[in-house]
């Protein structure tokens, strides 16, 4: 499978994860609201001290885009979903270090878009050309407009989660609960989940029609 991947080894300090050897249960698909490029995402996230990556990030159009850019490997972790207790008191569930039991992909791209004048603009204003941007039949979480998740890129996390079932069994069935909060994963269930899984207040991954394609075929 390894094999078979646009993937490319990025510097990432040490520091930066955790190395432990975890036992994983989960994948979290997030994106980054931010540019193609999957290295300068690891670059900004080593600029800091705080431990928040995912062991992958997936560069688009701009850059190469599909390459999976890895900064550490998938056995350690590092915080990637922000879980608040709150979330899991309304479910009336002991909280869980779900960051610790799962794996995190980040696809690079900008998110939900605003229609001003004719035009697209992402969250800090700049404008996003109308070939790539995704309309949704049904407005997710109050927006109609999304950057477009490249095929490339939706390829590339076929292929992690392929893999990651391999090494570690995490079963691949696709539920459609995984665009809200549900209870399954914070409960710390094994399976493919989006950041929107654990956090009411996130857009990430959205429902890009061809990326639900993809996760009910594997």
């Amino acid at each position: 499978m390894l094999e078979t991947m646009n993937l490319v080894q990025t510097d990432f300090p040490e520091g930066q994860y955790i190395k432990e050897e975890t036992a994983k249960k989960q994948i979290y698909l997030h994106h980054t609201v931010g540019r193609s490029n999957g290295v300068n995402t690891f670059k900004w996230w080593a600029s800091n001290p705080i431990r928040v990556a995912t062991c992958v990030c997936i560069s688009g159009p701009g850059a190469i885009d599909g390459q999976i850019v890895q900064g550490f490997n998938s056995k350690y972790w590092a915080y990637h979903l922000g879980l608040k207790k709150a979330v899991f008191d309304a479910y009336g569930l002991p909280v869980l270090n779900l960051d610790k039991i799962s794996i995190g992909i980040e696809i690079c791209n900008w998110g939900q878009l605003s229609y001003t004048g004719g035009k697209f603009y992402n969250y800090v204003g700049g404008e996003v050309a109308e070939a790539d941007v995704v309309e949704l039949a049904q407005p997710y979480k109050g927006w109609k407009y999304f950057h477009n998740y490249s095929d490339a890129q939706i390829e590339s996390t076929r292929k992690l989660l392929l893999l990651w079932n391999q090494r570690y069994g995490i079963p691949l069935s696709y539920n459609e609960d995984i665009w809200q909060v549900t209870p399954r994963a914070l409960m710390g269930q094994a399976g493919v989940f989006t950041h929107n899984s654990v956090r009411k207040d996130k857009v990430d991954i959205y429902p890009h029609p061809k990326m639900i394609q993809m996760l009910k075929s594997i």
